[in-house]
């Protein structure tokens, strides 16, 4: 029989407290972790549902042909930037994306397929071909449309009216509508949506915009950049102010989108969008993070410089955003480097009930992403690794190239000097 630590069951405690008042948005700050004396329980895995990783692109002849099914493979997009030129190109490659999701007026398919990107985008553009493997249905249609089945005008945004009569919505409308209007081929079918389906919008309403159109879907909410979101969550979500700007709502607007995509019982590849303008580079990695051990399946970047000190079209490519531009190529090359096992399945097993963990196996190893739960001080964790992993006696933080110690009872000590801070740890039997 497992046994349960007094920390386990504050945190069972905690769990069931959250389940009955609003589930994760109002999740409850666990009490201060203790050391347990007890040994760490024998490993039980327990599979995670998910999409199948890179299987989930088989059905698409054309994201088979372009590679998106490789195990060494995992999408880190652009959003709405140019390919002009093949410098842009090059300079994008060099921070390490690999996809365009939409393209701006003039851009050049064929340079993409010089240099192996890949593209989503909203019709098929002059020259497109091979690096084209799906088509964006539409971008926040939850946001400036609604949730609704209302006659749709065509106009888009917040600044026309959108749906006729005024005071009906029409989201699914446009979601239809615009589904309807792509090439009928074997391309993927990727939506993006915003913070209707993040938090205005009851359960069962949001789930109508996530399952029945796409192939892919992504949720955009800034929480570190956007100035109006703080006070939104505090309304729609009771989030306290304290536990707005923070890396773990980017992992919980994953799992929010996640847990709709379950409703039909179809799962599909969720992406994370983060917004890069005015963020530091630890942010970056922060979000990216909290992202990926929330089940992100794909990282994409929303660049447009709307910080008045780097107010420009994309400030990977600038001086001004030198810094981000700094923080974004060193994830995306430790993503590159870990793609193989971000795409095996998770599994279920609690290191420490105050932080936030991923569990991987691949190659005979396995591999512990962990970083802060929201509303949690930076400081020293106690975490404890399973019995069966534990004998080696160390395991290895692997971007910090050290070793550390792991006692008897299955026990190690942890900093996470930031809210933004991460780990990943890889464990060898």
């Amino acid at each position: 029989m497992r046994i349960l630590t007094v920390t386990r069951w504050a945190a069972l405690l905690t769990a069931t407290v959250v389940a009955v008042g609003g589930g994760l948005w109002l999740r409850s700050v666990p009490p201060k972790p203790v050391a347990s004396t007890l040994p760490a329980p024998a490993m039980a895995l327990r599979a995670l549902p998910w999409e199948g990783g890179p299987a989930a692109y088989k059905g698409s002849a054309a994201a088979v042909r372009a590679g998106w099914t490789r195990p060494g493979f995992f999408p880190v997009g652009l959003w709405f930037a140019s390919a002009r030129t093949g410098r842009e190109v090059a300079l994008d490659q060099a921070a390490g994306i690999n996809t365009y999701v939409e393209l701006a007026a003039g851009s050049r398919p064929e340079l993409l397929r010089k240099s192996g990107m890949t593209a989503l985008t909203s019709r098929p553009l002059p020259g497109a071909g091979a690096e084209t493997v799906g088509w964006l249905i539409a971008d926040k249609a939850d946001a400036w449309a609604g949730p609704g089945d209302g006659h749709w005008t065509g106009a888009r945004g917040f600044t026309k009216p959108v749906c006729a009569p005024v005071l009906v919505t029409c989201g699914y409308t446009v979601m239809r509508t615009l589904a309807g209007r792509l090439p009928k081929d074997e391309r993927l079918r990727y939506a993006s949506f915003g913070k209707g389906v993040a938090y205005w919008e009851e359960e069962a309403l949001a789930a109508k915009f996530v399952n029945g159109y796409s192939d892919v879907v992504a949720a955009d909410v800034s929480w570190y950049g956007d100035p109006n979101v703080c006070a939104e969550a505090t309304r729609w979500l009771q989030l306290p102010a304290d536990r707005c700007r923070l890396a773990a709502n980017y992992g919980a607007t994953v799992e929010r989108l996640r847990t709709l995509d379950a409703a039909d019982g179809r799962r599909q590849p969720v992406y994370a969008i983060i917004s890069l303008s005015g963020l530091a580079p630890e942010q970056v990695g922060g979000a990216a993070m909290s992202a990926l051990i929330h089940g992100a399946r794909g990282i994409v970047y929303d660049a447009h410089g709307t910080d008045p000190a780097c107010a420009v079209d994309n400030v990977l490519r600038r001086a001004c955003g030198k810094a981000v531009r700094r923080g974004v190529t060193e994830l995306d090359s430790r993503i590159a480097r870990l793609a193989s096992v971000l795409n095996t399945q998770s599994y279920a097993y609690d290191f420490a009930p105050e932080l936030d963990t991923m569990l991987k196996r691949h190659d005979g190893a396995y591999y512990l992403f962990a970083m802060l739960g929201r509303g949690q001080r930076p400081g020293p964790r106690v975490l404890t690794v399973p019995s069966d992993l534990s004998a080696a006696g160390h395991i290895e933080e692997i971007f910090e190239d050290r070793t550390i110690p792991v006692d008897r009872e299955g026990h190690f000590t942890e900093t996470f000097d930031a809210e933004h801070s991460y780990h990943v740890y890889r464990i060898t039997p």
